[in-house]
């Protein structure tokens, strides 16, 4: 099996643990939509797609574990490396690019390492193309642009 589907399937566990039958469907949009815009911009940056769609399955898994977004990217950052410590599926640089990503995620305005913007950028992506009818967050416009333009979209 591979190790992003043993990931998927430990986090798809976690989350049917979830509650709300609503909150439990908005998560596994989220991750899974979060995690295929990061596939795709790996590929075409030339990064590591399979590091890239781990790292967008966990990135909002605290979050959703505990109900609260306060400080969710350094907790969850946090909570991912105990899972691929537990789960022993990356090296101890995966662990690290990863786990860099995912503390990383939430500052949109700041410029990091390549695999942490991926992972910015691929939070954008869905965040902003998941439901085109909402108005694109501030902090996320000029990094929404700059994705367009990278994917020649218009």
């Amino acid at each position: 099996m591979s190790r992003l589907k043993e990931l998927r399937k430990y986090v798809n566990r976690e989350l049917m643990e979830m509650p709300d039958a609503d909150d439990r469907i908005s998560a596994i949009n989220h991750l899974y939509g979060v995690s295929l815009a990061a596939t795709i911009l790996a590929k075409r940056r030339g990064l590591d797609p399979e590091l890239a769609a781990m790292a967008a399955m966990l990135h909002d898994l605290h979050a959703y574990k505990s109900g609260s977004y306060e400080d969710h990217a350094h907790k969850g950052a946090e909570l991912a490396r105990e899972i691929l410590s537990e789960l022993k599926l990356t090296s101890g640089e995966e662990t690290e690019m990863i786990c860099s990503a995912i503390y990383h995620h939430d500052d949109k305005l700041t410029k990091d390492a390549p695999f942490d913007e991926l992972l910015k950028d691929a939070d954008v992506v869905h965040h902003t193309m998941n439901d085109t009818g909402k108005a694109i967050k501030e902090k996320e416009q000029e990094r929404y642009d700059r994705i367009c333009a990278e994917l020649y979209l218009k």
